[in-house]
């Protein structure tokens, strides 16, 4: 849904009308292409995203207001976490969306590393990295504020609530989602590098840096080409925002829980 001069034949006009086509067209297991490689880098870049939220929120909040919660400490500690997480997460973008491009020429995730890796350079892996970052960072920061904000109000002692948790972390995820739109139909560009929309444009060889792919998304598609995919991006992050707050907090109060009883126990 965010390219920007799809082929006739991947023309959508709604999530489901999406999702509809392509399983009818490409099969009933091409909206899963790319799982196996978001997978990997998942584990390693979430386990680094939490471990430094949780530490950078500790010490920023001592700083910032002794004691209680500060928006602000926040937001900081939910940008400093993702140069961590999009270190790890950028590569593996960028071979998903070269494999759930519409005639994608690669076969598997190795395929495309290889090709990508052979054509382009290790380069290509991290093209976007200062847009995933620019990004990222706004919509952490506003995940962050929001997630924290909504737990004062609906869990204010902070006891395991799982309810709360997904609650919270849904309407953090889709508020973050939307507002920061413009900037992933950016990344998607330079990840992409979709060739038909780079021959409209006129420009040859390969699209970089975040001003040029700003000016070429409102040049091919003016204003409403930056919120290309909104409805997709927000019913895809509110789910996984949900899941991923609520299995964190879930196991932050279980190995909590089981430390604690351990120091009781000795």
């Amino acid at each position: 849904m965010q390219s920007l001069n799809p082929d006739p034949k991947a023309h959508y006009t709604s999530v489901y009308e999406a999702l509809k086509k392509i399983i009818r067209t490409e099969g009933f297991w091409r909206p899963l292409r790319g799982l196996n490689v978001m997978m990997m880098g998942a584990g390693p870049a979430h386990a680094m995203y939490f471990a430094c939220y949780e530490n950078m929120k500790r010490t920023l909040n001592a700083v910032f207001h002794h004691q209680g919660n500060s928006h602000l400490a926040n937001g900081i500690a939910g940008s400093m976490a993702t140069l961590l997480h999009d270190a790890v997460m950028n590569p593996a973008e960028v071979v998903k969306q070269r494999l759930q491009m519409y005639n994608s020429p690669h076969r598997s995730a190795l395929s495309c590393i290889r090709t990508v890796w052979g054509t382009e350079g290790v380069g290509a892996f991290y093209r976007s990295y200062t847009t995933q970052l620019t990004m990222n960072i706004p919509f952490q920061s506003i995940h962050f504020i929001t997630y924290e904000f909504l737990q004062e109000q609906i869990n204010p002692y902070r006891d395991y609530n799982p309810q709360s948790h997904i609650i919270s972390g849904g309407l953090a995820g889709a508020l973050a989602a939307a507002a920061t739109t413009p900037l992933d139909v950016c990344k998607t560009l330079l990840n992409t590098q979709e060739n038909m929309a780079l021959n409209l444009a006129n420009i040859s060889g390969r699209l970089s840096g975040m001003a040029n792919a700003f000016r070429t998304v409102y040049q091919l598609n003016g204003l409403p080409g930056y919120f290309k995919g909104v409805q997709a991006r927000v019913i895809y992050q509110m789910p996984s925002t949900a899941i991923s707050w609520s299995v964190y907090e879930f196991f932050k109060y279980f190995l909590t829980k089981h430390k604690l009883e351990n120091r009781t126990l000795y």
